[in-house]
């Protein structure tokens, strides 16, 4: 099964940057903004105007990325800024992710949909706490690419062995970590001199890799359309019911991945119910084929019950129907997560009732051993959790699915995200 070359095209990518708190993250994103000539005139002018009011004699390239008041106050990344640029060799969609611990949940929100992950590290402190739950949140989302960026080498007189020791170091951890690891790249860098983010370093001879933008520019990334099984999440049922469409009924939704034919059979889950495409619609049009990421609206040969939440999948590739669901989490909320907990939980489009039944560890970022029936989870804990639905559910596996075997945890209260969780079991 495939589609025509142009169709699947990878020309953009979404990466996320990390790091704890004065790393340079900010400063890295700028130059990086800067260097690869993405800063429009008058956005480098406010730079510049900004920092000769603070005495300083170079622009402070953090500026460009911290863009609230409570940002620049402090210095330090709170909110996850999406930014969106460009060079002749590829677009990109960068997540810049706060490095404060007490914000590592918005880091989950940054790398949840990103191919590659920038983690950074001081070369002055080496690998910390937050260097390792970074990239163990990286691991869990199965981020398939890492690049660990070893900034501030000019203050460690750009020494060699300070970089390979901190590469040996995080490869360790990482190797520890498991399968869900992506490829790891190690770069030397100065952010604030410029060296190894967009132009090769004239001072680390040494190095003999490409630069953060030249990897940047061209890491594989992007799975084929037609990669792994038809899924349609559907996100809105359309009947027209006016003279021209009297009889039309469509199921509206962006397809997640593979690819869906007129004529495909297909089952609707979590009702088992089975049916034949007999029309696709995308942007108005008829076509014959669509496929991963397109938003369509699919409509079937027999008239059967499909709401909101509802799934469309192959019937020889269907996920697995169940009520329980076993996961490895973050926990992004203040409150803590207890066993016994009420919580509805959101799956694509659809959401149901759901119950806490079981914690069963919860992973030490320090030497990644599981501390047993923890009982709940504080903010930004990673952990497992067993979770009973009131409803069935039409369920991948995270290792098999990033989208379709992910899901929240949502307080039923108020509506607030209390963890984000990976399926790795079922039933």
């Amino acid at each position: 099964m495939s589609v025509a070359t142009d169709a699947i095209e990878v020309d953009t990518l979404r990466f996320a940057t990390a790091g704890s708190v004065d790393d340079g993250k900010s400063t890295l994103v700028g130059r990086l903004l800067h260097d690869s000539k993405s800063v429009l005139a008058d956005q480098l002018e406010a730079v510049e105007h900004v920092s000769r009011g603070r005495g300083q004699d170079a622009p402070d390239l953090a500026l460009l990325t911290d863009g609230l008041r409570a940002e620049r106050e402090q210095g330090i990344t709170i909110d996850v800024a999406y930014r969106y640029f460009a060079t002749p060799r590829r677009r990109f969609v960068l997540a810049d992710t706060p490095g404060h611990v007490q914000y590592t949940r918005n880091m989950v929100t940054g790398a949840s949909t990103a191919e590659l992950t920038v983690i950074l590290v001081d070369a002055r402190h080496g690998i910390v706490e937050q260097t390792r739950r970074h990239a163990a949140i990286a691991a869990l989302l199965r981020v398939p690419h890492l690049v660990l960026a070893v900034n501030k080498m000019d203050l460690v007189d750009f020494a060699r062995p300070v970089f390979d020791a901190i590469a040996e170091e995080f490869a360790a951890y990482a190797r520890e970590l498991g399968p869900g690891v992506g490829e790891i790249t190690a770069i030397p860098v100065s952010a604030l001199a410029g060296d190894n983010v967009v132009e090769p370093s004239r001072t680390m001879d040494w190095y003999a890799g490409p630069t953060l933008l030249e990897h940047l520019e061209t890491v594989s990334v992007g799975d084929r359309p037609d990669d792994g099984p038809a899924r349609i999440p559907v996100q809105y049922v359309i009947r027209p019911q006016v003279a021209e469409h009297r009889d039309y009924r469509g199921y509206a939704g962006q397809i997640t991945s593979g690819v869906v034919r007129v004529g495909d059979p297909v089952t609707v889950l979590p009702t088992g119910r089975a049916s034949t495409v007999e029309a696709i619609d995308l942007l108005g049009e008829a076509v014959g084929t669509a496929w991963a990421p397109q938003s369509v609206t699919v409509r079937l040969r027999d008239d059967i019950d499909i709401s909101r939440g509802d799934l469309i999948a192959p019937p020889d590739a269907a996920p697995t129907v169940t009520r329980k669901v076993s996961a490895v989490v973050c926990h992004v909320a203040d409150r803590p997560l207890a066993v016994g907990q009420r919580v509805l939980l959101k799956h694509t489009t659809r959401t149901v009732q759901a119950v806490v039944d079981a914690i069963p560890s919860r992973l030490a970022l320090d030497d990644l051993s599981q501390c047993p029936d923890p009982g709940q989870l504080a903010a930004n804990d990673i952990g497992r959790v067993l979770v009973r639905t009131a409803e069935p559910l039409a369920l991948d596996l995270y290792a098999d699915s990033r989208r379709t075997g992910s899901f929240l945890l949502i307080d039923p209260a108020d509506g607030t995200t209390l963890t984000a969780c990976m399926a790795d079991g079922t039933g």
